[in-house]
């Protein structure tokens, strides 16, 4: 009979807890979407310099249909309003981005060949040039735009938050961006520090739903950063080319992106 007492106010108790637990939810309401959303954009606008990792994962389909997932690091550097820099290397993937302010380079440091471009002098003009004229895009390369929340915006059909989850320890708002084509998913730290933690972004018209996710880590909001770390110097042996406007050649796709992924950066 104790031992039935005690079950019954044990199970008593934990029902107890769990509807003050969902009176709870039912009054704290989800934070609005777009001021989450926006308060990333003007917190990312107001850093003059800043620098981040991100470890990016992506599938890749195989002629059988079938998908196989590749990894590469990324180191990106930031500079306003006319320096940035990314450094790419993992899986098939050996490369350098640099926009010194005049021209835009791409560096493969496996071929040991480079492509200059000469672009407008601030950094969303250089990355709109280089998409439209080359069809060249990089890989989260528009959380350095002052256009970041429009490009968010861009033909978005339903938007959400789902929650605060935690990446990698951090609290991040969970947001769900949802266009015709595309799923885009990004985890947004909570407090004074609105910073993206995780981007993960579903193709929904490639066969299963292929997915493209980056792990943003080793923020730093008040680097140093100097003018030659975005000027390329040609290593010796390296050989020049030329890009090929789109016109005539087949449009790219961000490195280590999925196929036909126009705002999969």
């Amino acid at each position: 009979m104790k031992f039935r007492l005690s079950f019954l106010a044990l199970a008593a108790l934990s029902l107890s807890i769990a509807v003050a637990s969902a009176a709870q939810a039912q009054n704290s309401a989800p934070p609005d979407t777009n001021k989450v959303l926006q308060g990333m954009c003007d917190y990312l606008n107001s850093l003059k310099q800043f620098s981040y990792q991100a470890e990016v994962s992506y599938d890749a389909p195989e002629a059988d249909g079938q998908s196989v997932q590749y990894d590469f690091d990324m180191v990106t550097y930031v500079h306003r309003p006319d320096r940035l820099r990314v450094d790419a290397k993992g899986d098939g993937i050996d490369k350098q981005f640099f926009f010194n302010g005049r021209t835009i380079t791409l560096y493969d440091r496996k071929a040991k060949m480079y492509a200059p471009m000469d672009v407008p002098p601030d950094i969303e003009g250089a990355l709109e040039r280089a998409n439209k004229d080359f069809a060249l895009r990089v890989a989260l390369a528009d959380l350095a735009s002052p256009k970041l929340c429009d490009h968010l915006a861009k033909a978005r059909e339903g938007a959400r938050v789902l929650g605060v989850s935690h990446v990698r320890g951090v609290a991040s708002h969970h947001l769900v961006l949802d266009r015709k084509d595309i799923r885009v998913q990004v985890w947004i730290e909570t407090g004074a520090k609105p910073l993206p933690r995780k981007v993960l972004i579903t193709d929904k018209n490639l066969p299963g739903s292929q997915e493209w996710i980056a792990y943003l880590t080793q923020w730093n909001i008040a680097p140093k950063l100097n003018d030659p770390l975005f000027t390329f110097v040609p290593p010796s042996g390296a050989e020049r080319i030329q890009f090929l406007p789109v016109k005539n050649s087949t449009p790219s796709k961000p490195e280590g992106s999925p196929a036909k992924n126009g705002d999969k950066k």
